[in-house]
């Protein structure tokens, strides 16, 4: 890259994305001032997202803590947007976090990533939504890959998020976070 790139690159803010149009289908998330533009999953990345809200549901409805959402908007700062798959904040710090404007404006306790097809959709996920939420103070970090019917499961260690178990359809999901919860993986997959 020409230091004239370098010094030319666009770094994209969150006035930037207020300013575009709603476009039907596609989300627009920033990291570091890169604007990272994608399209509506696929139907079994939603199923896999929607069943990962069932069972945490299920768990709060039977006394589990917190709230879940999908695809919620998450604002760490002007060059720093994104809207996880998944997220859940405990009851505690549910209002520290979420603005007015109806949008986390910290670290979600736990959020969840559902693979997208694509080299660059996965090194999205892997790498730079990992570097985000490890810096930023998510706690733990779920990656579910709905064609090889695994969750890698990142939990925060010194100060950082590390791969903690590699999860297949045959085992149980459970979190520190979560006290009491629990849920076969291959309940979370469509066909598994």
């Amino acid at each position: 890259m020409s230091a004239l790139t370098a010094q030319t690159a666009v770094r994209w803010t969150i006035g930037d994305l207020e300013s575009f149009p709603i476009e039907e289908g596609k989300r627009h998330e920033i990291i570091e001032g890169e604007l990272l533009v994608s399209t509506q999953p696929h139907w079994n990345h939603q199923a896999t997202s929607d069943r990962i809200v069932m069972q945490l549901n299920l768990w709060i409805g039977k006394g589990g803590n917190g709230q879940v959402a999908s695809a919620p908007g998450v604002v760490f700062d002007e060059e720093n947007a994104v809207a996880p798959d998944v997220a859940w904040v405990s009851n505690e710090r549910l209002e520290l976090v979420l603005g007015e404007d109806g949008k986390l404006h910290d670290a979600p306790d736990l959020v969840v990533e559902v693979l997208s097809p694509g080299s660059k959709n996965e090194r999205r996920d892997r790498e730079a939504k990992l570097r985000l939420y490890s810096v930023r103070g998510v706690r733990e970090y779920w990656i579910a890959d709905w064609h090889a019917k695994t969750i890698e499961v990142y939990r925060r260690e010194n100060a950082a998020l590390r791969l903690a178990a590699t999860l297949y359809a045959e085992d149980e999901l459970t979190s520190p976070l979560l006290s009491g919860f629990k849920a076969a993986v291959g309940q979370v997959f469509p066909g598994a």
